[in-house]
């Protein structure tokens, strides 16, 4: 089903927030209410941090994992063509959760990564480390290792989907891996892609992204992940263009199903409202930081 956020679904997503993020900037809007536990808004171009909640705080991330799952297989330079056969190995025995690709499913290299990025497909994910040099315990070390020469203090990865919640990061680390991610033209095309189809035999696989605010004309989305487990919550990171920037977006642990999309929604609001024409935003980067405000 294709999800459109207007202003009323809005102000009855964002009912309730109890969370209050307060601009320094006497030109700014006076607050924003996230329901996020953790978020990081960032000029891509200049670096300059435009939000930060608990941004420094290591919390499951849940299959935000599959990025790091994607670059380390594309660092790799394998045959993207190369046919992988899902097989019970790849079956989700932690949580039990749903896939729609069958035992015996046979796609390429390229359309795994595909489905793990677009539809969050676990099997695709787990496939890709287990078909690496090496085997599974290989590519969580090499999903650690790119995390370490990226600089991620905060994060820790035990598998490649992201159904443990040993899976862990912060959201200051989560926003330099998005941009590590960005420069992967494949990981931006397939992660924004809308749908996409498998054929297994005669049978058509249908899948969809899961992120809809893809499917929102008023967004344009450069990269995009979503995640959830129960430890987690609701996560989303994103590249995107609001206003006249190019942003980064990271909100994690949100605990309603849609709410995620709503601090998304609210942000964009807040940033296209601050770099209208009849404002001034003249002043250093520090007095414009949004902090939020704990009891």
């Amino acid at each position: 089903m294709v999800v459109r956020f207007g202003t009323a679904v809005l102000a009855l997503m964002c009912a309730g927030f109890s969370t209050s993020l307060h601009a320094v900037s006497s030109r700014a809007p006076r607050s924003l209410q996230l329901h996020s536990a953790a978020a990081v808004v960032q000029d891509e171009r200049t670096g300059e941090i435009l939000l930060l909640k608990r941004a420094d705080f290591a919390m499951p991330i849940a299959s935000i994992t599959k990025l790091m799952t994607a670059m380390v297989v594309l660092d790799g330079n394998p045959n993207m063509e190369e046919m992988i056969t899902i097989d019970k190995g790849d079956k989700d025995t932690l949580r039990h959760s749903s896939s729609r690709l069958p035992m015996g499913t046979r796609l390429t290299r390229r359309q795994a990564v595909l489905v793990a990025l677009m539809a969050s497909e676990n099997r695709a994910a787990y496939s890709l480390g287990r078909t690496f040099p090496g085997g599974i315990a290989a590519f969580v070390a090499a999903m650690n290792e790119k995390a370490r020469v990226l600089g991620l203090l905060e994060t820790r990865f035990v598998d490649p989907t992201g159904l443990s919640e040993g899976n862990v990061s912060s959201a200051q680390d989560l926003a330099r891996l998005v941009e590590a991610a960005s420069h992967y033209p494949l990981i931006c095309a397939f992660s924004t892609q809308r749908e996409c189809t498998i054929l297994r035999g005669r049978r058509q696989l249908y899948f969809t992204n899961t992120n809809a605010l893809i499917r929102n004309p008023h967004w344009r989305i450069d990269l995009s992940k979503t995640g959830y487990i129960s430890e987690g919550g609701r996560c989303l990171v994103m590249q995107t263009q609001l206003g006249q920037r190019s942003v980064l977006i990271v909100l994690l642990n949100s605990s309603g199903r849609y709410t995620h999309f709503a601090d998304a929604i609210r942000i964009k609001q807040w940033i296209e409202a601050s770099d209208s024409p009849r404002r001034e935003w003249g002043k250093p980067a520090a007095t414009r930081m949004l902090q939020a405000h704990h009891p």
